[in-house]
Protein backbone atom coordinates (compact mmCIF):
# COMPACT_ATOMS: atom_id res chain seq x y z
CA UNK A 1 0.00 0.00 0.00
CA UNK A 2 1.68 3.38 -0.78
CA UNK A 3 1.61 6.06 1.67
CA UNK A 4 0.26 9.44 0.84
CA UNK A 5 3.42 12.01 0.95
CA UNK A 6 2.25 14.78 3.66
CA UNK A 7 1.83 18.33 2.26
CA UNK A 8 4.57 20.60 3.23
CA UNK A 9 4.68 23.60 4.86
CA UNK A 10 4.00 26.34 1.88
CA UNK A 11 6.89 28.66 1.97
CA UNK A 12 5.12 32.72 2.98
CA UNK A 13 7.24 35.23 1.44
CA UNK A 14 7.17 38.51 -0.55
CA UNK A 15 9.00 39.39 -3.47
CA UNK A 16 10.54 42.69 -3.93
CA UNK A 17 12.98 44.56 -6.54
CA UNK A 18 16.71 46.01 -5.45
CA UNK A 19 18.43 49.11 -6.84
CA UNK A 20 21.65 49.52 -6.06
CA UNK A 21 24.31 52.77 -5.55
CA UNK A 22 26.24 51.46 -8.42
CA UNK A 23 23.33 51.18 -10.74
CA UNK A 24 22.59 47.26 -10.19
CA UNK A 25 19.03 45.98 -10.28
CA UNK A 26 18.13 42.80 -8.67
CA UNK A 27 14.69 41.42 -9.39
CA UNK A 28 12.60 38.91 -6.83
CA UNK A 29 14.63 39.40 -3.97
CA UNK A 30 12.84 37.12 -1.39
CA UNK A 31 12.30 38.24 1.99
CA UNK A 32 10.05 35.69 4.44
CA UNK A 33 6.97 36.82 5.97
CA UNK A 34 8.45 35.79 9.39
CA UNK A 35 10.99 38.65 8.85
CA UNK A 36 8.71 41.42 7.48
CA UNK A 37 6.60 41.58 11.26
CA UNK A 38 4.96 45.06 11.21
CA UNK A 39 3.97 44.89 14.94
CA UNK A 40 6.72 47.44 15.51
CA UNK A 41 5.74 49.94 13.58
CA UNK A 42 8.14 49.91 10.80
CA UNK A 43 7.35 50.16 7.55
CA UNK A 44 7.60 46.97 5.29
CA UNK A 45 10.63 48.90 2.74
CA UNK A 46 12.78 49.26 5.96
CA UNK A 47 11.85 45.60 7.41
CA UNK A 48 12.66 44.10 3.74
CA UNK A 49 16.09 46.60 3.58
CA UNK A 50 17.27 45.00 6.75
CA UNK A 51 16.60 41.64 5.69
CA UNK A 52 18.42 42.18 1.95
CA UNK A 53 20.98 43.87 3.73
CA UNK A 54 21.68 40.80 5.93
CA UNK A 55 21.43 38.84 3.04
CA UNK A 56 24.20 40.75 0.91
CA UNK A 57 26.71 40.77 4.38
CA UNK A 58 26.53 36.78 4.18
CA UNK A 59 26.94 36.66 0.12
CA UNK A 60 29.85 38.96 1.24
CA UNK A 61 31.60 36.65 3.57
CA UNK A 62 31.39 33.34 1.11
CA UNK A 63 32.25 35.17 -2.04
CA UNK A 64 34.57 37.52 -0.51
CA UNK A 65 32.90 40.55 -2.37
CA UNK A 66 30.83 43.15 -1.34
CA UNK A 67 27.81 44.83 -2.94
CA UNK A 68 26.93 48.21 -3.22
CA UNK A 69 24.69 49.86 -0.72
CA UNK A 70 21.32 50.12 -1.58
CA UNK A 71 19.23 52.99 -3.00
CA UNK A 72 15.86 51.87 -3.33
CA UNK A 73 13.79 48.57 -2.70
CA UNK A 74 10.24 48.29 -4.09
CA UNK A 75 7.53 45.60 -3.77
CA UNK A 76 7.63 43.36 -6.99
Amino acid sequence: MARKRPKGKIAAFMLFDVTYEDGMVTSNRRVSNDLLDQSFGDSIQDLARTAIEGQDNEIAMRSGQRRAKIKSIAVA
